[in-house]
């Protein structure tokens, strides 16, 4: 029951408008804002997302409700002059899913809701044509036995299959009425023996189960993976949008399709979707029957065609934004089905927002919130050598840009398997349905035989950003042999690595090497936006880089540990580096080194082991200073755990052993194996690593203060600029940090002394302990920076150990929704989050001018950018990959709050 008697569940389509979508849902909001727009719209109603919520509460919908679509639906047979199912003259009815945030193919819809045996025959009579009736029945038992009975599809796909086999024809459209009834009897008796039950015969009977079905929709399986995938809310609910029946198949002159305002796939203006004759929406979509270019309708239906092309500009105009269309002809009369803001491929994006800019439809601040870090990151992927030789065996219908190569695989289980496994695939199909999701993440890519730009598996992918083929008629897919034939008779068996082109449609058997994307190209200079030559997709990226860089308040640097790290991360806009792990420059031979240093027993042992490492360190930092002259350099001493330099004990035991039984001499490796025991850490993460190490190895960061304060001198002699800032790890309380930091000044001190050079090194330290988080404010005193190392905060705030629950239990966490997306991957800013913000308050409390970054991989992460804007972070540091998503990131999240403030 409803908490407010008041409320109301049902808006027809001339109350509502696009500006209440959480209401409304994505299709009910459009369609009501088409029919403000005198669109030619069928007449319907709406039932809200709040009904929706109160049903899957309760389990019941509003006691409201009925009463409600009663209401409404006397109206709508009032305006269309029919009832409902009627024996003479009835009205037909589509009940449609409809959630905020497009789901497409994910959710339910039953279509010509109102025919039983009685009234299709009056369907039969109003039309004149009786094969129309029949087919029309057959779809609503299939469509109402899969969705609302639960009855499985494959069971009236293969009724159907026979029909044709025996009518030997390939297309249902070959069936004639006698063929149907015989269909529509055999799908009932299907209906009957796996429902258990008859198929309903009273209309609003139908209606009712119909729209109850469409609410459980929200809760399937495939709808609540695809809302984890794409990050959207599971509370949303989904609306239900109860619209007058229209028919394309009513023979030649009807159809229906599917227009996008611009190709979905390059962005590229032009005439772009697929249209059948004499077919209802669902076919389109499915997949089924391969569509024709929209630009043939213009041969079939000019005035349609002329219509349709004028308010394709309308909405487009009025959206300001690609739109994706659908629409029914029924004996030549238009009709507008559903319009939103398309999805579109990474490229497509850029495109389109900077060709709406030049057309004067949206401002740059706009364009910047059109596109996103994880649509630049899809172009920075590699695409296939052009040079390389192949062998192409297929071409389809380009869907999805991007290169894709994979073992080809046929259902979606065997792809889940494979790719859990670390095999990388190809999910082949003739056609995906919304079952094959899980699959599709599987993949690499996605290949079809039949459908379209619109079909279930380009719409998804595309939204996936998954490189996908469609259409590739000349491929015949056998998955029940799991196979694929060529059109010369070559057979791809399964396992068989193919790589599919989603930017040309091409397949290849084999794998087929890639090359850098172009946009790499661009950001390391080797492509230049303002050639007259230049790739149009780069100058797309270009202005918008450029526009990002000019608004964005957080710097972005780098996450590099040697020059050539550095260097890549300055072409790619790194404005430092906000992390150079030290210890990653004691690898190969200087590892044992650092061994000797912690086994060391005296300390003629120690000082000779750090006078060792000492140049070698210097080297280092002389060049990463080099190579980011001018810019800052945080560089964090030794952090690892101490095991990763020390022998492994399991192998030293077993040396020992063997030496032993031999009777071989073995005091050095004895020796080493007490001092392994003796260091042995159960959980060495939280043991003793970072600032502890530093403080229990005498000498261990002085000689790094020591080499960092040279090579700055050395470099400052050489008429260079380098910024050092020395950061301190793992600190979890300010007496730890004063210590160190002790130590350090006196160094400095000694250098500039020994150098005639005077030295600016900031001294800060990683806030990663929550203990450090919560006491920042003390920390900050003897602190000049913050640094937040959010993979371990992550860590020691969840209590997770990242190297082994990632690959435990953080699959079910996933699946179960415990997680939306790994903590690791976006920051928890309930949890994570918390301390981050509390801790940058404290800090500035303290010190009002530190400096504050975060150096986690959390840096890199578009959603975890946007909470470090906020939180008032001065930057963000990351991978060098990464380091252009991370700057447009930044932008958008100051355009976004700029927008806010002004609203």
């Amino acid at each position: 029951m409803s908490e407010n008697k008041d409320q109301k569940f049902v808006y027809d389509f001339t109350e509502g408008n696009r500006d209440l979508k959480d209401l409304l849902g994505g299709k009910g909001a459009n369609l009501a804002e088409m029919t403000n727009l005198g669109l030619p719209v069928p007449p319907g109603f709406t039932i809200t997302t709040e009904a929706c919520k109160v049903y899957l509460d309760s389990g019941s919908e509003p006691v409201e409700l009925r009463d409600e679509v009663s209401a409404h639906l006397d109206a709508l047979e009032q305006a269309m002059g029919k009832k409902l199912g009627q024996a003479d003259n009835p009205l037909l009815v589509s009940v449609r899913s409809g959630a905020k945030f497009s789901m497409p193919g994910m959710m339910d819809t039953v279509l010509n809701i109102g025919l039983s045996d009685v009234s299709v025959e009056g369907l039969a009579a109003q039309a004149g044509n009786e094969r129309f009736a029949w087919d029309s029945y057959r779809r609503l038992i299939q469509m109402f036995g899969k969705t609302v009975l639960g009855v499985d599809g494959e069971l009236f796909e293969e009724a159907l299959d026979e029909a044709k086999a025996a009518k030997k024809v390939t297309v249902d459209t070959d069936l004639d009425a006698a063929d149907l009834k015989k269909l529509v009897k055999h799908f009932k008796k299907i209906v009957k023996a796996e429902a258990g039950r008859d198929f309903p015969q009273d209309p609003r009977e139908q209606m009712d189960l119909a729209i109850e079905a469409v609410f459980n929709s929200w809760n399937t399986d495939r709808a609540k993976l695809y809302r984890r995938q794409e990050r959207i809310p599971h509370d949303l609910g989904t609306a239900v949008n109860v619209c007058s029946m229209v028919f394309g198949n009513l023979g030649p002159d009807s159809g229906t399709g599917v227009a996008f305002t611009r190709d979905p796939a390059s962005g590229h203006q032009g005439v772009y979707g697929d249209y059948l004759t004499n077919a209802q929406g669902e076919d389109v979509v499915a997949g089924i029957r391969n569509t024709v270019p929209l630009a043939e309708l213009e041969s079939i239906d000019k005035k349609s065609y002329d219509q349709l092309m004028q308010i394709m500009e309308t909405l487009e105009t009025h959206y300001k934004d690609l739109c994706d269309i659908e629409f029914t002809i029924e004996r030549g009369q238009l009709w507008m089905l559903q319009t939103r803001v398309g999805k579109r491929t990474a490229g497509a994006a850029f495109r389109i927002a900077t060709q709406l800019v030049d057309q004067g439809l949206i401002d740059e601040a706009e364009a910047l919130q059109r596109v996103n870090g994880a649509q630049l990151a899809q172009l920075m992927f590699p695409k296939f050598d052009e040079n390389a030789k192949v062998e192409q065996i297929g071409r389809g219908i380009a869907a999805s840009p991007g290169a894709a190569v994979g073992k080809a695989v046929f259902d979606s289980y065997t792809a889940v398997k494979w790719s859990r496994s670390g095999e990388k695939v190809i999910l082949i199909r003739r056609e995906t349905n919304p079952d094959d999701l899980d699959g599709m993440i599987a993949s690499e890519g996605i290949l079809t035989s039949r459908g379209g730009k619109t079909s279930h598996a380009a719409v998804v992918a595309r939204g996936m950003g998954k490189t996908c083929v469609c259409g590739a008629e000349e491929l015949e897919v056998d998955t029940k042999r799991r196979r694929m034939t060529t059109s010369s008779g070559q057979v791809v068996e399964e396992g068989d690595v193919v790589s599919i082109d989603g930017s040309t449609g091409k397949v290849y058997l084999g794998e087929v090497p890639v090359v850098p994307s172009p946009v790499v190209e661009y950001f390391e200079g080797r492509m230049h936006a303002g050639a007259d030559d230049a790739d149009e997709l780069v100058q797309a990226v270009h202005r918008i880089m450029a526009y990002a860089d000019r608004v964005r308040r957080l710097r972005v640097r780098a996450n590099a540990d040697n020059a050539e790290d550095a260097l890549r991360a300055r072409r790619f806009g790194a404005q430092g580096i906000g992390l150079c792990r030290t210890e990653h420059m004691f690898l190969g031979e200087r590892r044992e080194m650092v061994e000797k240093l912690i086994l060391a027993d005296t300390d003629e042992e120690r000082t000779e082991a750090l006078d060792a490492l000492l140049p070698l360190q210097k080297k280092d930092f002389v060049e990463l200073f080099e190579a980011m002259d001018g810019l800052p350099v945080t560089v964090r001493l030794l952090d690892p755990p101490l095991h990763e330099f020390l022998p492994d004990i399991t192998e030293l035991s077993v040396r020992v052993a063997l030496a032993e039984a031999r009777k071989e001499p073995h005091e050095n490796e004895l020796r080493l194996l007490q001092a392994v025991h003796r260091l042995h850490e159960q959980n060495p993460m939280l043991g003793l690593r970072g600032v502890r190490l530093g403080l229990v190895i005498p000498g261990l960061f002085t000689m790094q203060v020591r080499a960092i304060a040279e090579a700055a001198a050395q470099r400052i002699d050489a008429k260079g600029d380098p910024r050092a800032e020395i950061m301190i790890p793992l600190v979890g309380t300010v007496q730890e940090l004063e210590l160190v930091r002790d130590e350090a000044e006196q160094v400095i001190a000694e250098v500039q002394a020994q150098t005639g050079v005077e030295l600016k090194l900031a001294l800060g330290t990683m806030i990663e302990l929550p203990r450090a988080a919560v006491t920042a404010g003390q920390i900050a005193e003897a602190a000049e920076f913050f640094s937040f190392g959010t993979n371990d905060l992550t860590q020691t705030v969840w209590g997770f150990s990242r190297d082994d629950v990632e690959a435990s239990f953080f699959t079910a966490y996933l699946e179960k929704g415990i997680f939306g997306v790994s903590p690791f991957e976006t920051i928890d800013k309930d949890g994570v989050g918390a301390l981050v913000r509390s801790a940058v308050e404290a800090g500035r409390a303290t010190r009002p001018d530190i400096k504050l970054g975060v150096c986690g991989e959390h840096g890199g992460d578009p959603e975890s950018v946007h909470f470090f804007h906020e939180v008032g972070l001065d930057y963000v540091s990351c991978s060098p990959f990464r380091i252009p998503v991370a700057r447009l990131e930044a932008g958008r999240a100051a355009a976004e709050a700029k927008g806010s403030d002004s609203r």
